[in-house]
């Protein structure tokens, strides 16, 4: 195991900095004072060097040049989407790359869908891209992923010519996983075929969203996740059968481990089935030689080798769940050995699992699910016994005889949709997450201490001692959101729109202006995506979420356009509000339904807001400005905040345009001059931002949010020129990033991607 953990600082060193190494030297020393002889702690260093060594010499070299025109080949790792299919290919140098195609109609895309992509190669023309960076710190980095994969860049095809499909057996499983797949889609009833895929062969694509939320709620997602559950099904339901039919032991044993290794193909490879495919293949075959070895060994040598071949597996999620999971369940054996009966052993097994990996899953996911703990004694079992084998068993009779599988599936269809309905209830009810957010490296480091400190406590009964090491680090990693003295205003990179986050000191309270939203436009079918980018649910979101922001105190609505508010009802879905505010008369737009449903469902009240209203909260004063009627007609009727504290003023505007502008100028004259911070209106469109105005206000700072590359040319060039002109400083979301200003007393700073703008 020791071994294992040099070769995964040694991966980490390749990618990241090779003084990583010193970490080496520490193991070495750990081992040493643990009493070991000096070989096992030699053995460490040099096998974490060697793996360095080898990891940048061979597996993770330069990329070579993209030529015009070059040779691709598909992997099996792709899917199909709307217009756009998306995957990974590798060229004739080996390189892995990130490939996007366009399809051009409806005929081309279904010659695609319906047949298998692994192994055909094609000649292409396309132009090597670097990723986008990620929204904010706690959204989705393109970058990261590419890593975790192995991927050298990103490919935009302009054209492409087919020339041939190389057979080998990998290809030929994968096209065997294809019309597996297929065969699913056209024999299961719509509402079991996502399911089944899923649970069968690992595509996951077709699951339905609200399901997927439903299922992370409870904490039972990786009851859909092929791993070590559905290996030891396969392995036993076949050795079992083997021997049934009089096949010899041994080789009953030689079959399943050639059958092992197809499966994991088949099931779409991912790291928790490797995982679980090498330990048995490990296992058996030094059984067959007469070999023993144990699980703990057998677990660290399949990591080993995984590292190895792929060596950015180990940024990816699952493969860190996965083996972390299976060492939780080895090391706590002297735990789980003393439970008496199936219910409490169910309890302590995933008590064991979610305790070893809460740490990471906050990193990750920034909450974790309390119910799972019970969940998961009613679930576990459910899924093991009785919906994944009933997937296996009418997965094979579809093949010998269809009438025969549709009468089960009459029968098994209204209690699994009866249990979908059971999930959906369950995931409703109160107080099953934990939401602390992202916590600190060392905070984590503190966390996994605990939790070792913990089974060690449990392991001889030390109950007491077992809560406070556990509940400690738990509370500071609560609290340790809310330890700033700072009040914070971020503007989010959410494309082309605005949303903007303004945090108090201490987290007295959370004001969230707008959420961002896509312009939607209508499309042929064949060119809809199966689930559409939702900017609340991908970008806002796991924003609040990784700062720990738990509720709301007022989320403001600007006024009624789909950039705004489009992706307001997300938000309020998964982050608690307290009232909600919008501009007179713009509740029944019909952007607004979804958001005011919601509203409704939760009982959070919408309060029409216009000028003179207000509030203070500590030592900061929010008035709003405009509108002044209830008639509402657009961009001049949006609510208008302004911010005071102390010395510092920020004027936020929606997208007030020029008629609004010279009736803040008209109204409000020397009171909104010469601020600090002006979010300017409309994303800097050239009928915002007059001269007049630019030159009353002379904001020391403007943020245009705007995205990048935008249709609409925003911001204009002739808005930035008149604060350019006047030596005004500006910053666009869409080249910057999502911008954080602090302030405290009389200073303030700005924090925009990878720059510091200290004032």
């Amino acid at each position: 195991m020791f071994v294992a953990l040099a070769v995964l600082v040694a991966s980490l060193a390749a990618h990241k900095t090779a003084g990583l190494l010193l970490c080496l030297l520490l193991l070495a020393l750990w081992l040493l004072l643990k009493g070991e002889t000096r070989f096992p702690a030699l053995l460490v260093i040099i096998s974490g060097l060697l793996s360095y060594l080898f990891l940048i010499t061979y597996q993770l070299e330069e990329p070579s040049p993209l030529p015009a025109t070059f040779p691709l080949t598909w992997t099996s790792d792709y899917n199909i989407n709307g217009q756009k299919l998306r995957g990974f290919a590798t060229t004739a140098h080996g390189d892995k790359l990130y490939i996007v195609y366009t399809f051009t109609s409806a005929q081309e895309k279904a010659f695609y869908e319906q047949r298998s992509l692994a192994g055909m190669t094609f000649l292409a023309k396309g132009e090597l891209s670097e990723p986008n960076p990620p929204a904010h710190a706690y959204a989705f980095s393109m970058a990261h992923y590419l890593t975790s994969k192995g991927a050298t860049g990103i490919v935009d095809i302009n054209e492409w010519t087919y020339v041939e499909k190389q057979y080998s057996i990998r290809t030929s499983l994968a096209t065997l996983r294809h019309s597996i797949k297929m065969h699913i889609e056209r024999t299961f009833p719509a509402s079991l075929a996502a399911e089944a895929q899923a649970l069968l062969i690992g595509v996951q694509d077709q699951v339905d969203e609200d399901l997927q939320r439903a299922y992370q709620k409870l904490g039972i997602t990786h009851l859909f996740a092929i791993s070590g559950l559905h290996v030891a099904l396969i392995s036993w339901l076949f050795f079992e059968g083997c021997l049934r039919l009089g096949v010899r032991r041994e080789i009953a044993t030689v079959i399943l481990m050639m059958l092992l290794p197809t499966y994991g193909v088949i099931a779409g490879g991912a790291p928790s089935v490797w995982r679980a495919v090498s330990v048995v293949e490990l296992i058996l075959l030094l059984r067959y030689l007469k070999w023993a070895i144990t699980i703990d060994d057998a677990l660290a040598i399949s990591f080993i080798g995984f590292v190895l071949l792929e060596p950015g597996a180990i940024f990816q999620v699952g493969f860190q769940l996965s083996y972390l999971a299976t060492a939780s369940l080895i090391y706590s054996g002297a735990i789980l050995k003393r439970t008496r009966n199936w219910l409490t052993r169910s309890f302590f097994i995933t008590f064991v699992c979610q305790l070893l990996v809460y740490p990471l899953l906050l990193h990750h996911f920034y909450e974790l699910s309390i119910s799972s703990f019970l969940v998961n004694i009613f679930f576990v079992p459910l899924f093991s016994f009785v919906i994944l084998p009933f997937n296996i068993v009418v997965l094979g009779i579809t093949y010998l005889s269809l009438p025969l599988a549709n009468k089960l599936f009459a029968v098994y269809e209204p209690l699994r949709t009866w249990l979908t309905n059971m999930i959906f209830a369950l995931q409703e009810l109160p107080l099953q997450l934990w939401s602390p957010g992202r916590p600190s490296i060392w905070l984590m480091t503190l966390a996994m201490l605990s939790v070792l400190m913990g089974f060690y406590f449990l392991e001889i009964k030390q109950y007491r001692k077992l809560i406070a090491v556990l509940v400690i680090p738990a509370i500071a990693i609560h609290v340790s959101p809310m330890l700033f003295q700072d009040t914070k205003i971020t503007f989010l990179n959410v494309g082309q729109g605005d949303s903007i986050v303004i945090e108090l000191p201490f987290r007295k309270a959370v004001y969230v202006i707008d959420s961002g939203g896509v312009l939607r436009f209508e499309q042929e079918r064949w060119k809809q995506v199966n689930q559409p980018y939702k900017i609340g649910k991908q970008v806002v979101v796991p924003f609040l979420k990784g700062k720990g922001i738990r509720t709301i105190d007022t989320f403001i609505v600007t006024h009624a356009d789909a950039d705004h508010v489009e992706g307001a009802e997300e938000i309020l879905q998964e982050i608690a509000m307290h009232e909600i505010h919008v501009t007179p008369g713009s509740s029944d737009q019909p952007v607004m339904i979804d958001l005011q449903r919601e509203a409704k469902k939760q009982r959070v009240p919408v309060k029409e807001r216009m000028q003179g209203m207000g509030w203070h909260k500590g030592g900061t004063e929010f008035y709003y400005l405009w509108p002044r009627d209830t008639l509402y007609e657009g961009n001049d009727d949006s609510l208008v905040l302004l911010m005071r504290q102390k010395g510092f003023t920020a004027l936020l505007t929606g997208d007030l345009e020029a008629e609004g502008e010279q009736q803040l100028i008209q109204h409000y004259g020397q009171q909104i001059s010469q601020i600090t911070l002006l979010k300017a209106g409309h994303h800097g469109s050239k009928t915002s931002s007059t001269e007049s105005f630019v030159e009353l206000l002379q904001p020391q700072l403007t943020i245009f949010s705007a995205g990048l590359n935008n249709r609409y040319g925003h911001p204009h060039k002739d808005v930035v020129e008149r604060f350019v002109r006047r030596n005004l400083a500006t910053l666009t979301t869409g080249i910057d990033g999502t911008i954080e200003v602090r302030i405290r007393g009389k200073y303030w700073a700005v924090r925009a991607t990878e720059k510091d703008l200290v004032q």
